[in-house]
């Protein structure tokens, strides 16, 4: 067992204790392949929230700034993390995630590129990767918060089709595809 995978056991068990944490539709997660899973963003906690029921390892992009402290930086790559600039396009963090979608892994990311509590405004960069590699792409939406002691849900829905936008990556095709994967992440409900 490596640590990813110790890692995962423990969150799993801390987060259903703390936060009654409870997941719906993980079997909307491809098993293979490259997939994209694409999740509003309420909090620090979101990365491990998403990935803890998932039967794969993911991984993210983190801010570069976490990557300056040399243990830190050991253990959060060892957790799938991988660097990306922000406030500007960060050609090498795309080119990873584009490298690890056509390798057949999975990442995690969030369109709106921060925090954000409504999912109301998004980049195209979800899109781009997800056209650009033909990865799937699977709308998540973190619904409860984290309160101590109240249910936190984590809601996996069923792929995107991104279909129409395959042949172009053009300003409004992305824009288009961007707002449907927004729609669909905003679409995810409980029951």
């Amino acid at each position: 067992m490596n640590l990813y995978e110790i890692a995962r056991v423990v969150l799993r068990i801390l987060y259903t204790l703390l936060f009654r944490l409870k997941a719906y539709g993980v079997e909307n997660v491809p098993r293979e392949g490259g997939v994209l899973i694409c999740s509003n963003h309420i909090s620090v906690l979101d990365p491990p929230t998403l990935g803890i029921y998932v039967p794969r390892r993911l991984h993210y992009m983190a801010k570069s700034e976490l990557f300056k402290f040399k243990p830190f930086a050991a253990l959060i790559t060892a957790l799938g993390a991988f660097p990306v600039k922000r406030g500007g396009v960060s050609k090498e963090a795309i080119k990873t995630s584009l490298q690890l979608l056509r390798d057949g892994h999975a990442i995690l990311m969030f369109p709106e590129g921060t925090r954000n509590s409504d999912a109301s405004s998004a980049k195209r960069g979800a899109a781009l990767l997800a056209i650009r590699s033909g990865a799937t792409v699977v709308p998540c939406r973190i619904v409860g918060g984290y309160r101590l002691f109240r249910r936190t849900h984590v809601i996996y829905g069923p792929p995107v089709d991104l279909s129409p936008y395959a042949d172009g990556t053009d300003g409004e095709a992305l824009d288009q595809a961007t707002e449907l994967i927004m729609q669909r992440i905003r679409e995810l409900q409980v029951g």
